[in-house]
């Protein structure tokens, strides 16, 4: 009998029987010799409980936390203040223990949560329905690159080069499933290349996808951009930072048929990389191909106001083959986070935390080009979020950086290779102007110190290992 299962020898031998095998071995055996290891696992002896949490105590001491350094790294997640008042919500058991809520109408409360997000959401977007959430922002890209295909059957994507990496990763891999390919529209002067991707729109692309603002930071001209799209009829899909939408135009007033997203910065930490949620609205007509689930307001027999699951379209609710999302979790909790923060911040907070991030990225932006050895990637309105040139190897200015207790952004040369000498520069709330002194005085001496080193980042598998532990991306 092992010691972690309940299974005895006989237990084991019925089953082999059952499925009409000799051995546990010859279920392996399709499996080639050379890609088994041959041999027991090479494990160290047993631990006592004591000696465990002491040895995962100094695992945890190596990581560095956004608390430890000041940190200017984004690239899609952000170090974002999260306020108290979500904690003292979120950690409530009625909100924290529930899980998938396979008889809804019994939690009034968890389905009010639903619906009050989706009316959050739905407002931020400017589109009329939204979805329960999804997991996260590239999974939300790629299952709105399959409603694309639901509603029209073409085979293509085109696919901004600005939409976030791991995005376009997530779209290229399911869109293969279900006979879709995925072709990337190039940027000029940090934006989607208008002419490239009217040049790519035929009466066969079924979706355009676009980010806002884009993975350079740079503000996109959606409206000019769905135009060109709506003239093949295609559908435009726009991965969207919730944080700046309260000062620029929603999607759903530029035309833009489906609005999805990283949920992150709506009151959830950074957490090493997650959990986090995704966001999914669109226009009506589509709301019966919308993965995950969608919670309605109603009316009970004595009149009062009530809520219900009014569509599911996870394939664990309903038949397979009329499912549109095999999504296990819509990250419940981590949207309520989202929707007590934009409650707490309301529609004027929103817009104010807008404007504090436009002046003080202005600020970072003008300080950091002023030094010598740097110079602006793109000269495009930006938000929270911006690119620089450095005339040093970038992989060792940030090493430097770190040494003093700064994070100075994401390397661009590790999803792109033509800006191998790119910095992206995040700002948040919590940076203040003289966290931005520091980083522009640290980022100088560095520059005058490694100039002349080169500017190509290191690519050798250890170290982009090592980088993506600290990435601001998604995984």
């Amino acid at each position: 009998m092992s010691t972690y299962t309940s299974a005895t020898d006989a237990d084991r031998r019925a089953m082999l029987d059952a499925i009409g095998v000799d051995s546990i071995d010859a279920l392996f055996a399709d499996i080639p010799a050379s890609l088994r290891l041959g041999r027991g696992l090479d494990l160290p002896a047993g631990m006592a409980e004591q000696e465990v949490y002491a040895h995962l105590r100094d695992l945890a001491a190596r990581n560095v936390s956004a608390e430890d350094e000041v940190s200017f790294l984004g690239a899609g997640m952000y170090d974002s203040y999260v306020p108290a008042l979500i904690d003292s919500i979120i950690l409530r058991s009625e909100f924290l223990t529930p899980y998938t809520p396979y008889q809804p109408e019994i939690s009034q409360g968890g389905l009010q949560v639903m619906f009050e997000y989706q009316t959050a959401i739905s407002e931020l977007t400017g589109l009329p329905v939204s979805n329960a959430s999804v997991y996260e922002g590239p999974s939300a890209v790629g299952a709105a690159g399959y409603l694309a295909k639901l509603t029209n059957g073409r085979p293509r994507v085109l696919a901004s080069r600005g939409v976030h990496p791991h995005s376009r990763q997530t779209l290229v891999t399911l869109s293969y499933g279900y006979g879709q390919t995925v072709q990337e529209i190039p940027l000029k002067d940090g934006v989607t290349d208008l002419e490239a991707l009217k040049a790519a729109l035929a009466d066969d692309v079924s979706a355009v996808v676009l980010q806002q603002p884009n993975f350079l930071g740079s503000v996109e001209d959606v409206a000019e951009l769905t135009a060109a799209a709506k003239e093949h009829g295609a559908l435009v899909i726009c991965a969207c930072d919730p944080i700046p939408l309260g000062i620029l135009q929603p999607p759903g007033e530029q035309g833009v048929d489906i609005a999805v997203g990283e949920g992150q910065t709506l009151g959830n930490r950074l957490d090493f990389g997650g959990p986090s949620f995704g966001f999914f609205a669109a226009a009506q007509e589509h709301i019966r191909r919308m993965p995950g689930r969608i919670a309605g307001e109603t009316t009970d027999v004595d009149g009062r106001r009530g809520f219900v699951l009014t569509l599911q379209t996870r394939e664990q609710h309903i038949r397979r083959e009329k499912a549109t999302s095999n999504i296990c979790t819509a990250q419940a909790l981590n949207a309520l986070a989202g929707v007590i923060y934009l409650s707490w911040l309301g529609r004027d907070g929103l817009v104010e935390l807008g404007e504090l991030l436009v002046q003080r990225t202005a600020y970072a932006r003008d300080r950091l080009a002023a030094i010598d050895g740097v110079s602006l990637l793109h000269e495009a309105p930006v938000v929270r979020e911006f690119a620089v040139r450095l005339d040093a190897n970038v992989e060792a200015v940030v090493e430097r950086l770190a040494a003093e207790g700064i994070n100075a952004g994401f390397r661009l040369g590790r999803e792109y290779d033509e800006y191998a000498d790119g910095l992206l520069v995040a700002i948040t709330e919590q940076r203040s102007k003289a966290d931005i002194d520091r980083l522009a005085d640290a980022l100088e001496r560095a520059v005058a110190e490694l100039r002349g080193s080169g500017s190509g980042a290191s690519s050798d598998a250890g170290g982009r290992a090592t980088a993506a532990t600290g990435a601001g991306a998604n995984a």
